[in-house]
């Protein structure tokens, strides 16, 4: 059996991870398109270099939840193949044991070069002081930039995505909203060729009539119970 999962930032909430508000335009008291765009990085670089960093040091005090480590352990029964597609830029997947994951949306532990795209793996802080340790670019915005698909950018890896889920018999979309895109419509692609499609979250999303079926409440509580009833025979 193939699944895929597509995981939001109601997956990670719980351990206590800032998420973005879309319905404020805030997220950790910030003005997402000040932080989370090309132009907003441009106009002030530093400050978006030091909203990273802030948000790697809070990584250092969070652990994954029961949701993060009973996806893992759905990773290693026998019989099932298993995808891991996430929103969110944190690593709690890979500390709870995931190792089948793309994080469409980047992630806080790494940086990219401006330049040459050469990706770093790193928990240390960013700045415009710093150029690329690979080909030495530097500029007035620093050599480095976070390893983060902002608004107008394209998420990663969107083809190995989707032909995956064109080939799953279950779509399981995680702690999302359904607001942003193309993530939200990644269900759609997965009804179209048959899967069953599965909803795991607190709040109903704005995609709510593409699910097959529902289970509302908190991830902590609910994926754990799913993937019992799942590896059951449920």
């Amino acid at each position: 059996m193939k699944i895929v999962i597509l995981s939001g930032a109601g997956l990670s909430a719980e351990s206590g991870i800032e998420t973005f508000r879309s319905d404020t335009g805030l997220w950790a008291n910030h003005d997402v398109n000040k932080v989370a765009s090309l132009k907003g990085f441009r106009n002030n670089p530093t400050l978006v270099h030091d909203f990273y960093n802030d948000r790697r040091a809070q990584l250092q005090n969070v652990e994954p939840n029961a949701a993060h480590f009973a996806l893992a352990k759905l990773e290693k029964v026998d019989g099932l193949e298993v995808l891991h597609v996430t929103q969110n830029v944190d690593n709690l997947c890979e500390r709870a044991g995931s190792k089948n994951l793309i994080h469409m949306h980047g992630e806080l532990l790494k940086a990219r070069c401006q330049m040459c795209g050469e990706v770093f793996d790193g928990d240390g802080e960013t700045s415009v002081s710093e150029s690329c340790p690979e080909c030495g670019f530097t500029s007035k915005w620093g050599g480095l930039r976070p390893h983060i698909v902002w608004f107008g950018e394209m998420p990663f890896k969107m083809n190995e995505i989707e032909k995956a889920i064109s080939n799953c018999d279950i779509f399981v979309a995680i702690g999302t909203s359904g607001k942003v895109y193309p993530a939200a419509g990644l269900v759609k692609i997965a009804k179209s060729y048959g899967a069953k499609t599965i909803l795991i979250n607190r709040d109903e999303p704005d995609n709510l009539l593409d699910f097959d079926q529902i289970i509302q409440g908190k991830a902590s509580i609910e994926v754990p119970k799913w993937v019992g009833q799942l590896l059951n025979g449920g």
